[in-house]
């Protein structure tokens, strides 16, 4: 998909504030079953064709709606992804804003996590 300047424009903005990890650092934590929130920020349909095992579903919609009655605490490790790591940047940087401080976009989104062959989950 191509996106619009603009849109890019946004995002490179909030990237410029927030952390990105990679796919592999995000795989080797669900490998070593670390504790984190990981969270897919795509739209219901695209959550409904396949998402990344272990993932939870707050689109990005509603994330900033309803990411206080999910998770309560401000210093818990979130990680985001999307399906190309724009939206979840965005998102990511909205979190900071209110006050999450160690929230993290996964850089490539879905797209790079399929590419790689990792596990997902299609329904």
């Amino acid at each position: 998909m191509k996106h619009s300047p603009r849109f890019l424009n946004i995002v490179e903005d909030a990237k410029s504030r927030i952390k990105e990890v990679s796919i592999q650092e995000v795989k080797a934590k669900l490998d070593l079953e670390e504790t984190f929130y990981f969270i897919d920020v795509r739209e219901d349909h695209e959550w409904q064709q396949g998402h990344i095992s272990k993932a939870e579903h707050l689109g990005r919609g509603i994330i900033e709606r309803d990411i206080e009655n999910k998770i309560t605490d401000k210093n818990a490790e979130i990680i985001l992804y999307c399906g190309g790591g724009f939206r979840s940047a965005l998102s990511a940087d909205n979190l900071q804003k209110m006050g999450y401080s160690n929230v993290h976009s996964m850089d490539g989104g879905y797209r790079a996590w399929k590419e790689a062959d990792f596990p997902i989950t299609e329904n």
